[in-house]
């Protein structure tokens, strides 16, 4: 379903699970997951199937940032992390929810970064999943060509020094099968996805390469779990250590999951599960 959040800007949602639930003589309500999808550029889809297994402990909201996939299409000049950020709140508004537990993976923990720094107040717990507070181009470098040798890492450095279509295409072939240590469990994943190139190169020049997130997490007053895999080479665990020491005690708990790239569940999806349904439901 499309919703709107304000006039002319239409979010694409889908649900897994029900909200009110049986539970003896009463219903009972459960907390609600908006997830924020990576990218920029893609969709929600690379969530699906996995995380309607969290459906017995959250309705999980899945969302299409705007302008991206499924949601209605905007300006590239209103693809800034500030527009992302207020827009979870608008659209948790306009659908009645309060107190969201929200799942910002990669871009979409950029996201869900700026929103605790903009509405700290607003959601019950946050997770910051295989993501980064700044640009660290050399730290990507350094990895990529751990993984994969000069090639991956010439390709890295083009495509992000320049991101454009023609060094697009060589970092899909050479960096992105570096991403996770182990081959996809579903092939037709990275099919399924809506794809907006525009947006990522548009973003990647104008707003990453001076990004620092860290301040904004002074305002954090809510449990936040920060989650990386030890082999993820485009968001390091080193960036995923420094999160959750800006994160003032004691809302920070972070989690480095040996043997998993970017997104953990994608190589370890049972344990990476279990971690969030414990942040969840604790």
């Amino acid at each position: 379903m499309r919703i709107e959040i304000e006039p002319g800007v239409r979010l694409f949602v889908d649900v897994d699970g029900a909200g009110w639930v049986p539970d003896g003589p009463a219903l009972r309500e459960k907390p609600t997951l908006v997830v924020l999808h990576g990218g920029p550029g893609y969709d929600h889809s690379s969530f699906k199937p996995l995380f309607a297994q969290l459906a017995d402990v959250a309705q999980v909201l899945y969302v299409d940032h705007r302008g991206h996939g499924r949601s209605s299409e905007r300006p590239l000049a209103e693809c800034t992390l500030d527009t992302y950020a207020d827009d979870v709140v608008r659209l948790c508004a306009v659908l009645g929810i309060e107190r969201p537990v929200v799942l910002g993976q990669s871009f979409g923990g950029f996201v869900a970064q700026r929103y605790l720094a903009r509405h700290p107040r607003h959601p019950a717990k946050v997770v910051l999943s295989s993501t980064s507070h700044h640009f660290g181009l050399a730290r990507k470098l350094a990895a990529f060509e751990r993984l994969g040798g000069a090639a991956a890492r010439a390709a890295a450095e083009a495509f992000w020094s320049d991101p454009c279509e023609a060094t697009w295409a060589p970092y899909v072939e050479t960096c992105l099968r570096l991403y996770n240590p182990h081959p996809p469990a579903d092939p037709d994943a990275r099919a399924r996805t809506l794809m907006r190139p525009e947006i990522l190169f548009h973003w990647s020049r104008t707003e990453m390469p001076a990004m620092d997130l860290r301040p904004g997490l002074g305002a954090v007053c809510c449990p936040v779990l920060v989650l990386a895999g030890a082999e993820d080479p485009v968001t390091p665990p080193l960036d995923a250590e420094e999160i959750a020491a800006a994160i003032p005690a004691p809302w920070g708990q972070l989690v480095v999951m040996p043997d998993a790239g970017h997104g953990v569940w994608r190589d370890r999806p049972q344990e990476g599960l279990a971690c969030l349904r414990a942040f969840i439901a604790a």
